[in-house]
């Protein structure tokens, strides 16, 4: 725990290097003001050690920096946006019914 994991930009992809040709990722767009997160992923061995939180930190502070809006499409996003950080559940984009 407690380790300090490098977040590498690729395209539309944060990827964190974990070992040789061993990757942590999450996916996104970004389509007019909203970020869409269709994956997040850990191998299953570095699971449980903050790491897709610190992808998530990375998109957070993104999508701050722009001012846009997040679509958490992947159940790991919702559950980070909604329940564990509800303070972030304000980014989440709501559609006006």
């Amino acid at each position: 725990m407690g380790e300090e994991y490098e977040v590498l930009e690729r395209g539309n992809r944060l990827l964190i290097r974990l070992a040789p040709g061993r990757f942590a990722f999450l996916e996104y767009r970004v389509e007019g003001n909203l970020m869409y997160i269709d994956k997040t992923y850990t191998p299953p061995e570095f699971r449980g050690r903050g790491i897709a939180g610190r992808l998530m930190k990375v998109a957070v502070k993104k999508v701050l920096d722009q001012g846009l809006k997040i679509v958490p499409n992947c159940s790991y996003a919702k559950h980070y946006l909604l329940e564990k950080h509800p303070e972030y559940s304000d980014l989440v984009f709501k559609k006006s019914k």
